[in-house]
């Protein structure tokens, strides 16, 4: 029998959230597999916006999706996540039930190309005070490629510094026990208050995000 994956809890977690109708976001689109996934759970009638800065990435996912015929409910964008404020429609802030984070590289691609530290906080910051009430992100972060520790330790401090008046925060750690080993963050939202977001450089609690 196969092991359970960081990532197979991930998606454990997320289709206990997710529903037809639904709206996610795929801010990692990669080799596909989650856009995939978070499609096959709001189809019909929801959306998944999905954002990577490789178009190879984009193509692979929509070819995915064409073949379970619900490519239709994509929309996917070919620019950083730190920018998904600018592509999410106003009035859907408030309304995304679920965002998928996979940092690091993409699987059989240029490895040069990994999700950098700056974008991803920005990124995250701006899920949290879109996400809906009850909503879910799920981070998988990578310490174990060149960059991703730093990477790994900014998104807990990240976590670290969220207000747990208005958010619930787990790490999940991988049966590798190395510290080079996947680790997965999730981030529940519990309470509505919309504040602005400190960034982590800042003192603190993040407000709601």
């Amino acid at each position: 029998m196969r092991p359970i994956t960081l990532l197979d809890s991930a998606h454990h977690l997320i289709s206990d959230k997710l529903h037809p109708g639904d709206i996610a976001i795929d801010a990692t689109v990669g080799n596909g597999h989650d856009t995939l996934f978070l499609a096959s759970l709001i189809s019909p009638n929801g959306k998944v916006f999905g954002f990577d800065i490789q178009q190879a990435a984009l193509d692979a996912a929509r070819e995915k999706c064409r073949h379970k015929h619900i490519q239709e409910c994509l929309v996917l964008i070919h620019d950083s996540h730190a920018d998904m404020a600018t592509y999410i429609p106003a009035e859907l802030h408030g309304k995304i039930s679920a965002v998928m984070f996979n940092l690091g590289y993409l699987p059989g691609g240029d490895k040069s190309i990994i999700t950098q530290t700056d974008s991803t906080i920005t990124a995250l910051t701006t899920a949290c005070r879109i996400l809906a009430i009850d909503g879910i992100i799920t981070v998988l972060a990578y310490p174990g490629h060149s960059g991703g520790d730093l990477e790994t330790d900014a998104v807990r401090t990240w976590c670290e510094r969220l207000n747990p008046e208005q958010f619930t925060v787990e790490t999940l750690y991988s049966s590798i026990h190395k510290s080079s080993a996947p680790l997965l963050f999730v981030i529940l939202k519990r309470v509505g208050s919309i504040i602005e977001a400190k960034t982590p450089r800042q003192s603190g609690k993040l407000d709601g995000c």
